[in-house]
């Protein structure tokens, strides 16, 4: 459902209503009371499960940041999540949430990656966005540009080589994947000119994913990188943060991205924008990264169990 204040219960159901998903069971973890006030023929198809003990906010018709949404949209996620591990579902997709509202209802994780890491334990975890032409993971997620040069380790840029290169094998079907990792610096850093963090911890990274295999190649300039990524010369990049990734992306998939949970024990997709309260109950939002998210999560889920 996601944050009940936003958009998430309006794109849900418009993409449960639309004639573009796959053939599967659908199930829709959220509050009644919420769906209720769409139009019916919007939630003629849902199968609606409630998450226990879980209060409807009294004014979420009303868009804003609020810690009764926060609550809601962390009682789903929880929901959604035991039915997965209780095998009672395939995949997860998330409608957004606000990670302000998150904050004020008293959690502490930035956002859905971080918390579903948690529930589920995984030892490492990345954020992947991928479209129909881009694939970008991110070695760090959402944090202050002020605190990079302390959270890219050579560790941390290893894994989310290493996820990215499982997940292009496992779920995208690449044999032989190329990753292309960009640097933190401008130039990736030209040497040290610019910074130390690329030739001190992400080229040692990826030399040390080369030596087990990856066919990793960086770091490379951010500025050029994403220009050899669409014209197709690697089949995913590694980012370093949020913006350095998103901007270019969104650019090209801002309907059709979706954000991919890696190194999860499930499946785990949502679509790549936020809550757009400024559209919430109004009719207007556009469900199409839903959607796009909808379909990849099953498309992923039916390889996962053959794999």
């Amino acid at each position: 459902m996601g944050d009940p204040y936003g958009i998430g219960p309006e794109i849900v159901a418009k993409s449960l209503s639309s004639k573009k998903l796959p053939g599967a069971n659908y199930s829709v973890v959220g509050l009644k009371e919420v769906f209720d006030a769409l139009p019916a023929r919007r939630r003629r198809r849902l199968n609606l499960i409630e998450p226990k003990a879980t209060e409807t906010p009294s004014d979420f018709t009303k868009p804003r940041v609020s810690a009764a949404g926060g609550h809601a949209a962390a009682a789903c996620i929880r929901k959604g999540v035991e039915m997965i591990l209780a095998g009672e579902a395939d995949a997860l997709v998330t409608a957004p949430i606000c990670k302000e509202a998150l904050h004020a209802a008293g959690y502490t994780w930035p956002g859905h990656t971080e918390m579903l890491s948690e529930l589920t334990r995984a030892p490492r975890h990345a954020m992947m966005f991928a479209g129909p032409r881009l694939k970008v993971s991110l070695a760090t997620i959402h944090t202050a540009v002020r605190d990079l040069p302390t959270l890219i380790t050579m560790d941390r840029v290893l894994d989310t080589i290493e996820l990215t290169h499982e997940a292009m094998r496992r779920w995208f079907r690449r044999a032989k994947p190329k990753i292309a990792v960009a640097g933190l610096n401008p130039h990736a850093g030209e040497n040290g000119a610019f910074g130390t963090e690329d030739k001190d911890r992400i080229a040692p990274a990826v030399e040390l994913s080369r030596q087990k295999g990856v066919d990793a190649t960086g770091p490379l300039p951010a500025d050029t990188l994403f220009y050899r990524l669409y014209r197709g010369e690697f089949d995913a990049g590694v980012c370093m943060y949020h913006d350095q990734a998103l901007a270019p992306f969104k650019m090209i998939h801002f309907k059709d991205g979706v954000n991919l949970t890696l190194g999860l024990p499930f499946v785990r997709t949502s679509p790549d924008h936020g809550t757009a309260f400024d559209l919430a109950w109004r009719n207007r939002a556009d469900p199409s990264s839903l959607i796009a998210a909808i379909r990849l999560a099953a498309n992923l889920a039916g390889k996962g169990r053959r794999s």
